[in-house]
């Protein structure tokens, strides 16, 4: 199953390049409002209060339409769902730069994150089926890895360096919308519809259902695993550089090192995890990885201001954390419905998580910080790493060199 005959390799590449590349600009134009919240808050006058509801607004709105265009592509198709939705998110992105008040930036951000939603669990199934079954896993993980490589690693030093050269916040906006207009036209090129879907435009089939797709143990797994990974990794990424500034006492240089190991490690984890996985099975990455995540981040809880030890156990924890995002969300979500439904799921998979953990976190984090001190958000990460090795255990493989499912018979 590694390599099947007559396997449209040339295809396979180009689709996950461009959805790949098409996930990076998503987390550019979702994580530009951060290194530019300085500039923004002190033209609209705008508080810390006003920076978390515009950060968080996002992330609410991209749970609940990764959830419903999930479904609605596995019913409409692919191209329908993907090339309007990154036209949308990059248009809205440029007119961020127009806002003039906290109401106006929120709706923006509102919309702009219900086009995202809606372009990542198609992307994801995207990739799935333009991939050989045997590269099934790293080919969804090189795609999800440009998340955290350009949104939270490249990212900033992008938009801190067009701000230099453009007159001002308003224009960087409108900079960074330009390349998703260009990426809609690449993929209106060259992205095709899967075989199942092809066959159903002329074959009235019946409605995809949500609970077809929650009745496989997979996907609800999934979905509390997820969730507890993105409650670990989302509060460390929202909480962090308070944790070394005010606990730690690091310089703002030292505490910008640290953090852009949550970047760089999120890229290589997301890409390699979910390729080994291929290899040594969906299950036992998953419990390893949570278990490894752990324990780095232990040691990095009982780490000093020691920038590099800080760098290399964050980088590692990351690694492992953003890796475990790409593995359920990905071959998990992938592999664990027929093929008609395999957007739907990947959508409740990610959609739910976003919700809970990717929203939820973050507020959970802040409050157990103000109350018993910032140090103790690190206890909130690392109870989401236990329960999610615990639940991870209850996962039936399916990864495809390890069994005789494959990818018309998944595992349930």
């Amino acid at each position: 199953m590694d390599h099947p005959k007559n396997w449209n390799s040339e295809y396979e590449w180009k689709a996950t390049l461009l959805l790949a590349l098409g996930f990076g600009l998503v987390a550019l134009d979702r994580w530009v409002v951060v290194p530019l919240w300085p500039s923004i808050a002190h033209d609209l006058n705008l508080n810390y209060q006003d920076q978390g509801n515009v950060v968080g607004v996002i992330g609410l709105a991209w749970g609940a339409f990764a959830i419903v265009f999930g479904r609605v592509s596995d019913s409409l198709g692919r191209r329908r769902v993907l090339i309007p939705a990154v036209v949308l998110f990059s248009v809205l992105c440029g007119l961020t730069g127009m806002a003039s008040g906290i109401g106006m930036l929120i709706a923006l951000r509102l919309l702009m994150g219900s086009t995202e939603g809606a372009y990542t669990p198609v992307a994801v199934a995207a990739v799935a089926e333009a991939s050989s079954p045997g590269r099934r896993g790293l080919n969804q993980g090189f795609m999800l890895s440009t998340f955290p490589l350009v949104g939270l690693g490249l990212g900033p030093i992008i938009v801190t360096q067009l701000l230099t050269v453009v007159p001002s916040w308003r224009w960087v906006f409108l900079v960074v919308a330009i390349p998703g207009l260009i990426m809609a036209y690449l993929l209106f090129r060259v992205i095709r519809e899967p075989s199942h879907l092809s066959a159903q435009a002329s074959v009235r089939a019946e409605p995809v259902r949500w609970g077809q797709a929650l009745a496989s143990r997979n996907v609800i797994v999934g979905m509390l695993a997820m969730c507890a990974c993105m409650l670990s990794v989302f509060t460390l990424s929202a909480m962090i550089s308070s944790y070394l500034m005010d606990y730690l006492h690091l310089s703002l240089i030292q505490m910008g090192f640290v953090t852009s190991a949550i970047g760089f490690g999120g890229f290589f984890g997301e890409f390699i995890l979910a390729g080994v996985s291929d290899y040594i099975g969906r299950r036992w990455t998953a419990v390893i990885a949570f278990a490894a995540s752990f324990v780095a981040l232990v040691m990095f809880s009982r780490v000093g201001p020691q920038p590099m030890a800080l760098f290399v156990l964050l980088f590692v924890c990351t690694f492992f954390c953003f890796g475990l995002l790409a593995l359920f969300s990905g071959p998990i979500a992938s592999e664990a419905v027929p093929p008609a439904l395999t957007a739907s799921a990947i959508g409740l998979v990610s959609g739910i998580a976003e919700i809970f953990g990717g929203g939820g976190g973050p507020a959970i984090g802040g409050y157990v910080a103000q109350h018993y001190g910032i140090a103790a958000m690190l206890d909130v990460a690392l109870g989401g790493l236990a329960v999610g090795a615990i639940v991870s255990a209850f996962l039936k493989e399916t990864a495809p060199r390890l069994t005789s499912a494959g990818l018309e018979q998944p595992t349930r």
